[in-house]
């Protein structure tokens, strides 16, 4: 054992020290331990070795406390008393250890073979004698009394044990606080003792020990907090009381410790003035934590009402701490869930005390507001460099709770609010007020778009004065510019009411988009814009396509410009629609087939898959289809439209065709040209029609040559929506056995390392099934493969696969009589199905699965029903199946449940949870019920 711990903390080859760790581990839970673990404590060992023992010791009681022979519990306690009293003047880290496993014995003993435990504890360590100072003794008995909880907390012990024992550590209190009292308030107690009278209190109010119990403690905690050395245990000890969630009942105590909090305010004052972060934050913590944890009820003392509207003041002082969050000051932070709290409280309250309420506290969240919006603003352009990016990412980051938390303020103000910051930001813009800083109109405009961006701001009278003023703003920053941006975005809605009012900003989001410092937030802006107004920009559109036309190339933006002018063109007439997009897109068609001739290298692939995501993000949004509805009257019938928007892709098309004869091996490529026409076939729907049989047989070419999900996908939707059209239906019939004979060669081959083309190609068969079960008739169509496939499927451990699998077989079952294929196969292999479903449902799948596999079963039920009542016999007769937890009893029980059951679906799902539960032996266990 000393030859392994000298390996591993002194060997420098990592191999022998991680062969000693595994050796001593196994050491550790070994019988012998019991003998050299005392024999490690020696004196004459080092503090490494003493440590090790010690820990053995812990590991031994706390794990395997059944070995302990009863009569032997007092001999092991009084020599850890004795080896406790040894170290208290040692090694602390080997004395937190010892102290660590006679709480554990502690525990395990407690309350009744040990039943004064933390009397006998203090006994024996106030006891004159074994040569050690009163001071270490003192020390060695706190540590032991603070870490009693914290082995509590942590304990292994079963819950019933549990219960006895928070009840008899509750009721050891009593021993407990008049010492710490004592050792408190003795003037000539040490610092070191007083620290860790603070540190023990902090751990036993995690036991839920009564307020009114602890309170001269805690107020005995408030005169420690002058004193730097135990200012932080001090705040820790005062937050861990007040902050227990029982602590609420005791309301006469919480009235007496508001005014302590209170007199915190000129320390609070000081530390501000002298820079010292620490202490303001460790007194804010407190404030908070009062205010947040007992705010109701605090507001129900009617009479003290005074006393917490100051303490919401002091709370208020600490949001608006002096300084740029987080490079001058970190605690402004803590306080925001304060004010929700208290928010929530006033507005739960009835009609009748609420308007009480709201009379006092309607101007502190004005007030509030103010603070926040100053918290809120930029510092200087020359601090602000200096910031380094984990700061300017924290103050982002802090900026997003104030927009939250102004949100969630906007609910008690309501109209007043935006009147009130409209008023601000008229008088600054028309100069009524002195010069003010582009700081202070940004957090006006932020506070705005907090607001406007999740709350419906139409009827509000004052968002046509805001949009008036906005083009008067001098935007000469980039952080400005951003806002200005974010908030015309964010009245995009408004705007589509109002759209008289496009002309007024339309221009600055046009002009930001040249300047790629704005490109999310210009590009973002334009989007929302030609979403929700583009019945209304055919005025602007030759204007918005030219420069968007410029910016594309310059924006890190251009695919979400690309679905800007997506929306755009959808409204627009058709000899517009083809104007623009002739022009919009003809640069990219010139490049691409420059690209096309080049040999491939991966600079010019990266330049296709580009150019490739753009027009696919184009024909995202470029929605004609859906013109007449949105518009009303409808400015072009959708029959015109479509085909001319055909004409464009069949170009594209071409081009497309010659650039997959060189990159057809190359997946990435074969994706963005799936994603292209994955967009313009949901969006152009039959209007796609003549394009049909090109594109199924360019599809079948992609999947023969590298068989990718993106294939199946756009395959399936080209089966969902002409598979039923008669000219349509032979490419279509072919696409769909030539992607199944592919598949299935992927399954002779091992599919275990494609579980997305599994996935996908369980949902194209899942389709097909729906859509045109006709398809499943065909000579050329291995059906029988086909349903071996899914069955093999349904063991994948991933759960999409599984769910895409069960979806294919219950769309397959129901054509048992209608598709001649389907019923031989089922009736001649149904039961490998079953098999593989009870199979999941014995512990095979994640539980979450169940309700897929119950529906797959439910299906058997009612298309195969004498064939499972054959079928469920044979398979639960194997012994062991489908768990080795069941009894023949049980599956008897579960087979005439699921066969009695040929209607209610959710019944048996209910039957399959419960079976699953027995099969895993959880029937009945806590984890069952929570999961």
């Amino acid at each position: 054992c000393l030859f392994a711990l000298h390996q591993l903390y002194y060997d420098p080859n990592i191999e022998n020290k991680n062969l000693a760790q595994k050796w001593l581990m196994q050491a550790q839970v070994s019988p012998q331990a019991w003998q050299f673990c005392w024999a490690l404590l020696c004196p004459d060992k080092v503090p490494e070795i003493q440590y090790f023992g010690a820990s053995a010791l812990h590991t031994k009681i706390s794990r395997y406390w059944s070995d302990i022979p009863s009569d032997q519990y007092e001999t092991l306690k009084t020599q850890l008393f004795s080896q406790i009293a040894c170290f208290s003047s040692g090694s602390k880290m080997v004395l937190t250890r010892l102290c660590v496993a006679l709480a554990s014995l502690a525990l395990n003993t407690m309350p009744e073979a040990w039943p004064g435990a933390v009397p006998e504890m203090v006994r024996v360590f106030q006891e004159e004698g074994g040569g050690v100072d009163g001071r270490a003794r003192c020390l060695a008995l706190l540590e032991l009394l603070t870490v009693l909880p914290e082995e509590f907390q942590t304990s292994r012990l079963p819950q019933y044990r549990k219960g006895q024992v928070r009840g008899a550590l509750g009721r050891e209190w009593g021993s407990v606080c008049p010492l710490l009292q004592q050792l408190l308030r003795r003037g000539d107690s040490p610092g070191a003792v007083k620290a860790r009278v603070l540190r023990c209190l902090s751990s036993w109010v995690l036991l839920d020990v009564p307020l009114s119990e602890s309170e001269g403690l805690v107020e005995d905690c408030f005169t420690a907090l002058p004193d730097p050395e135990l200012f932080d245990t001090a705040v820790e000890a005062i937050v861990n009381a007040i902050s227990q969630p029982d602590s609420q009942r005791y309301v006469n105590t919480l009235l007496k410790l508001v005014p302590q909090v209170l007199s915190l305010q000129e320390q609070l004052r000081e530390a501000i003035q002298n820079g010292d972060m620490e202490t303001s934050h460790g007194i804010c913590r407190i404030a908070v934590a009062l205010g947040e944890n007992h705010s109701r009820a605090l507001l129900e003392q009617v009479e003290h009402w005074q006393g917490f509207l100051a303490l919401v003041n002091m709370i208020m002082f600490c949001t608006g701490i002096p300084g740029h969050y987080p490079v001058n000051e970190t605690t402004s932070s803590l306080t925001l869930t304060f004010w929700y709290t208290l928010q929530d409280d006033i507005m739960s309250f009835d009609p009748e005390r609420q308007a009480v309420y709201l009379q006092v506290y309607r101007p502190v969240y004005f007030q509030l507001v103010d603070v926040l919006l100053h918290k809120a603003q930029f510092p200087s352009d020359q601090e602000y460099a200096s910031w380094s990016s984990d700061e300017k990412e924290q103050f982002r980051i802090y900026r997003v709770d104030i927009s939250d938390t102004l949100m969630y303020v906007y609910e008690m103000l309501g109209a007043e609010l935006l009147s009130n910051l409209y008023e601000k930001l008229g008088r600054i813009l028309t100069n009524t007020e002195q010069a003010s800083s582009w700081q202070h109109t940004e957090a006006l405009l932020y506070g705005f778009q907090s607001i406007a961006e999740t709350i419906d701001v139409n009827y509000s009278d004052v968002i046509p004065g805001l949009i008036g003023l906005i083009p008067r703003i001098s935007i000469n920053n980039i952080q400005l510019a951003d806002t200005v941006m974010f908030t015309i975005g964010a009245l995009a809605e408004w705007l589509a009411d109002h759209p008289v009012m496009l002309s007024s900003v339309l221009p600055l989001v046009l002009q930001a988009l040249g300047n790629p410092d704005l490109s999310v937030s210009s590009v973002s802006t334009l989007k929302k814009i030609c979403r929700e107004c583009k019945f209304d920009l055919p005025p602007y559109a030759t204007n918005i396509v030219a420069v968007s036309q410029v910016c594309v190339c310059a924006t890190s933006q251009c695919m979400w410009l690309m679905q800007a002018l997506g929306f755009l063109l959808s409204a627009l007439p058709v000899e517009e629609i083809l104007r623009n997009l002739h022009s919009l897109i003809t640069p990219y068609i010139q490049q691409l087939e420059k690209l096309a001739d080049e040999t491939p290298n991966p600079s010019n692939k990266l330049a296709i898959i580009h150019i490739l995501g753009l027009l696919s993000n184009l024909f995202t949004t470029l929605d004609i289809s859906k013109q007449e509805d949105e518009s009303g009257e409808g400015t072009a019938p959708p029959v015109k439209t479509a085909p001319s928007v055909v004409v464009v892709l069949q170009q594209v098309f071409a081009l497309i065709q010659t650039v997959l004869s060189k990159w057809l091996n190359d997946s990435q490529v074969v994706e963005a040209v799936c994603a292209i026409f994955e967009k313009s076939v949901r969006t152009l729907l039959h209007d796609f029609a003549p394009m049909v049989s090109q594109l199924s047989e360019m599809l079948g070419q992609m999947y023969s040559t590298i068989p990718q999900a993106s294939a199946l996908d756009l395959t399936r939707q080209m089966v969902h929506i002409f598979a039923s059209e008669t000219d349509n239906f032979p490419p279509i019939k072919a696409l769909f056995e030539l992607v199944t004979s592919v598949t299935l060669s992927i399954f002779q081959q091992g599919p275990r390392d494609h579980p997305d083309i599994v996935d996908s190609f369980m949902q194209l068969q899942a389709q097909a099934l729906k859509r045109k079960p006709d398809l499943f008739l065909s000579e050329s169509l291995d059906v029988k493969a086909v349903f071996h496939c899914g069955v093999l499927s349904l063991k994948f451990p991933e759960a999409p696969t599984v769910k895409s699998t069960c979806l294919f077989f219950t769309e397959l079952l129901p054509r048992c009589s209608d598709v001649p294929p389907v019923a031989r196969v089922v009736q001649e292999d149904g039961k490998l199905l079953l098999q593989a479903v009870l199979e999941a449902i014995g512990g095979g799948s994640s539980r979450s699965l169940m309700d897929q596999f119950a529906e797959v079963l439910f299906s058997l039920n009612k298309h195969c029903f004498p064939l499972l009542t054959v079928w469920l016999k044979e398979a639960l007769q194997a012994a062991g199946f489908p768990s080795t937890r069941v009894t023949t009893e049980q599956k008897d029980t579960f087979t005439q449940q699921i066969l009695r059951e040929r209607v209610n679906k959710r019944r048996v799902k209910d039957i399959v949870k419960e079976f699953t539960l027995v099969c895993r032996g959880l029937h009945g266990t806590e984890y069952a019920a929570e999961y």
